[in-house]
């Protein structure tokens, strides 16, 4: 009878062994990792299943397929947006859709500046969250790279390479003597809303760009943040950023505005009444 009990007891206890838990495949539901595109859950080990688990929560600012439709409450530029692929189709040249006569003239313009650009297929997350004829723009005018491609409405790459080829890059090459090879912006087409708002974000419409540094081609790096006492020519060159801007965008917000502006300039062609601009 004590041998029996004995017996009984090592059986049990070996139901729960040290290998058990520190196995690759535990039998314990471990959950979801969250990341940029979310990971498949881990499959049970088919000798031991295992009851199916609640759904575990996911950050709201993780791309699932129901946090990418409609506004999110972001900043009014997040930098990391960047990071979250799309996976938005190039133009299929195929398309059925006939593209209106003021955007065809939009992208003939485009070429003449130099843009090198990507027709893409139409953008629609919901809400004002859509571009109906999205451009991915990846150069400029000069060979300027565009890092990473900023997906935009046509306009807006319009102005903003119009921008570019006529007052940014002169205004490196007078200060520096040198072009300008890369553009880093952290964000471009974003399904946000503007922050501590209910009001759309231009960035849901593809019509705003944040510039987060300009370099140049000799390998310098000008940082956008607000430059040191004695910057003279890096403090000269945003303070034309911030004051030239103003003559083709509505919209030019940089540090000095507020603490979300603090380390970039944010553009874009938001329609006001009366014409007002805002340059800050």
């Amino acid at each position: 009878m004590l041998l029996a009990a004995a017996g009984a007891t090592l059986v049990a206890l070996s139901a729960c062994s040290v290998s058990d838990v520190m196995s690759p495949r535990p039998s314990v539901d471990i959950g979801v990792q969250t990341a940029a595109v979310p990971v498949a859950r881990l499959a049970p080990a088919p000798a031991a299943p295992v009851p199916q688990a609640a759904t575990p929560s996911v950050s709201a600012s993780t791309p699932t397929p129901d946090s990418t439709k409609g506004l999110q409450a972001l900043v009014p530029s997040n930098p990391m947006m960047v990071s979250y692929p799309r996976f938005t189709l190039p133009r299929s040249e195929s398309s059925a859709r006939v593209m209106p006569p003021e955007e065809v003239a939009c992208r003939r313009r485009l070429k003449r500046l130099g843009v090198k650009y990507q027709d893409l297929e139409p953008i629609n997350d919901g809400g004002a969250c859509r571009i109906d004829w999205p451009v991915k723009v990846s150069g400029l005018s000069g060979n300027i790279e565009m890092a990473p491609a900023a997906t935009l409405n046509c306009q807006m790459a319009e102005t903003f390479a119009r921008w570019t080829k006529s007052e940014l890059a002169p205004a490196a090459r007078k200060r520096y003597l040198t072009g300008i090879g890369k553009i880093r912006q952290g964000s471009s087409y974003s399904c946000r809303r503007i922050a501590g708002t209910s009001v759309a974000s231009e960035h849901s419409k593809g019509n705003a760009l944040d510039v987060m540094s300009i370099q140049l081609k000799n390998g310098r790096e000008i940082d956008v943040r607000k430059p040191g006492f004695f910057a003279f020519r890096q403090r000269g060159l945003l303070n034309t950023v911030r004051a030239e801007g103003c003559d083709y965008f509505t919209t030019v917000l940089g540090p000095g505005y507020n603490y979300d502006h603090r380390d970039h300039f944010h553009f874009d062609l938001k329609g006001r009444r009366n014409g007002y601009r805002a340059c800050k």
